[in-house]
This record gives C-alpha cells, structure tokens and sequence, in this order.
C-alpha cells in the first residue's frame, strides 16, 4: 500500500546551498520520494512455497505503473522492478543475490523527479556468520541499496552501510539522485556510498 506522505526536496538556492554538492541553482529541479509496502499482505503471493526448499515469490503494487517482484530462496531474497511480473525478472536485478543469508525491510522508498520514478532505495539485513548472537545466530548487518528503474536495466547502483554511517539515508538519496540515473547496467561498477561497514564488505565479496 502507498503511505500517504510524500517528500519533495525543490533544487532552489536555498536547498543547494543546504545540501552541499546536491543540485546546482542552475539545474533547478524537483526530486520527491514515495513510499510503498513490499509485506507479504499487501502483496501477490505467486504460487505456494516450494515443497523442496520453502521459496517464495510475490508481486507487490510499486508506483507510475511499476510493481516490485520479491523471490526469496535458501534465506536469501532478489528484489527486482518491471511493468509487470514477466519484465521484472528479466532484470539483472533479478539475479542480484548476496553471499550471506539476507533480507530486506518491508518499505521501498521511491526516488522521484518532477514526479517520475527513476531508482528505489531499500533496506537490507546481511547475515554475519562471524558475529553470532546469544543464540549462535548470525547477527544482521543493515545496509542500503539503490537500484535504478526502467528506461534502460534495473541493477542495483550503490550500497550504503547503514551501521558505519550516521546519515546512510541522506547519502542513498543523493547517490539514487546522482548516480542512477546515467548509471549503465552491466558495464559500471557498484558503487559504495560513504564509510564502508561489515555489511556493504560481506555484499561485496
């Protein structure tokens, strides 16, 4: 379901003059975020869990026409963007697993310009097998990915350890709004935003 709230930041001078680096006066732009829900209830479940290893596949509602295919597999999830389930995993998104056992949180935030989605930013957990919990369990490492959407692929463009930076969401919001866009698939490497923590290094091994 899409919350209510949207948040619009305007590229005046008084913003870029707030916002060190982030627009320039002279590229007056307005770029907004909308927040939408990846849980299970408010999603389409495809199917029933797989028998061998419990996977799951769901297709949730996005923005502008998009929706948000959801695959998880062996505790771990691809999150992928499309006009409709088909394009969706046709994506490298699609393919886009991490090493360790991961998750992601149930909230996918939109980054806009004058109203049109150009990359989403959402919150992952990587499960660290060398920190364990009171229980043995792996401990889990949050961190933030950008991935950008449709005209051109859907990939993953930046990640952002949320735990080794005091403002991981400001700094996901200026690499979605700077690098997403001319970002090419395939060809330009990820990009690590900020101080490098134990869950951007554990996503990109």
């Amino acid at each position: 379901m899409k919350r209510l709230c949207n948040l619009h930041l305007t590229a005046l001078a008084g913003a870029a003059c707030a916002v060190p680096g982030l627009f320039s006066p002279a590229n007056a732009q307005t770029f907004s975020s909308l927040y939408t829900s990846t849980a299970p209830k408010d999603c389409r479940m495809i199917g029933k869990p797989s028998e061998l290893d419990g996977s799951t596949t769901r297709v949730c509602p996005g923005t502008a026409g998009l929706v948000v295919l959801i695959s998880e597999g062996d505790l771990r999830e691809t999150v992928s963007v499309g006009r409709n389930r088909a394009a969706a995993a046709k994506e490298p998104a699609a393919q886009g697993w991490f090493g360790p056992f991961n998750s992601t949180t149930h909230t996918v935030e939109w980054r806009a310009m004058d109203g049109k989605p150009f990359a989403i930013i959402q919150r992952w957990h990587i499960a660290d097998n060398s920190d364990p919990d009171k229980e043995g369990r792996p401990t889990a490492k949050p961190m933030l990915a950008v991935t950008r959407l449709p005209p051109g692929a859907v990939c993953h463009v930046a990640y952002i350890d949320a735990q080794a930076n005091p403002n991981p969401n400001d700094l996901a919001r200026k690499a979605a709004d700077e690098l997403a866009r001319s970002f090419t698939c395939g060809k330009d490497e990820v990009k690590v935003i900020g101080e490098t923590g134990r869950a951007v290094s554990m996503a990109k091994r």
